[in-house]
């Protein structure tokens, strides 16, 4: 007598959609938008302040891990190519090796980080409080921050404890950006629960 196991097929892997690709750059161009708002120097090393963190982050928060860090991608691409889409109009690969190379390379990441987060706290019911979406932000504005120190003392050549004082006044700031991206990101996954399972 002979006995065969049988197991269960393996789920179909989900494609993109166009509305996955119409999310991507939707977000892609906010990022771009929020990237001219601001721009006010701050720190020794005059890395501008603007919202582009608040649209990295929402980017993960909103879309999830896959989408989210594609529409980030997708936005460093732009400007790479020359489209003048990063802080104060600029563009082109020297961004990339600049003063504010450390933030440029962690935006992708970042986004990545907080959509995992967030999908993992959410995978019940497709959506979650803002105020956990708020601690799952936390450790991508860590990264970003961390790789942004990097980045700095790098280029400038100066010491880690000289490097994060040009980091600290961008602390207040993305503290209030991911509160509100928060608040955000809550009442759009209780609007489209259905957002998150996808990607």
């Amino acid at each position: 007598m002979s006995s065969t196991t049988e197991t269960a097929p393996a789920p179909a892997a989900r494609r993109f959609t166009t509305t996955d690709l119409a999310l991507v750059a939707a977000f892609a161009a906010l990022i771009s938008a929020c990237a001219y708002l601001g721009g006010i120097p701050a720190g020794g090393a005059g890395v501008n302040i603007t919202l582009q963190s608040f649209a990295i982050v929402l980017s993960g928060a909103a879309l999830g891990p896959v989408r989210g860090f594609l529409a980030v991608s997708l936005y460093l691409a732009l400007g790479a190519v020359g489209l003048p889409v990063f802080s104060g109009h600029s563009s082109g690969l020297g961004v990339f090796t600049g003063i504010s190379a450390g933030y440029l390379w962690s935006f992708p990441f970042a986004a990545l980080v907080v959509g995992l987060l967030v999908r993992w706290a959410a995978r019940n019911n497709g959506h979650t409080r803002a105020l956990v979406i708020f601690l799952c932000a936390v450790p991508a504005t860590l990264l970003n921050h961390g790789a942004g120190i990097a980045g700095m003392k790098l280029h400038a050549d100066v010491s880690w404890s000289t490097a994060a004082s040009w980091d600290a006044p961008f602390w207040v700031g993305d503290i209030l950006k991911i509160a509100v991206v928060a608040l955000v990101a809550a009442e759009v996954h209780r609007a489209f629960p259905a957002l998150l399972r996808r990607r």
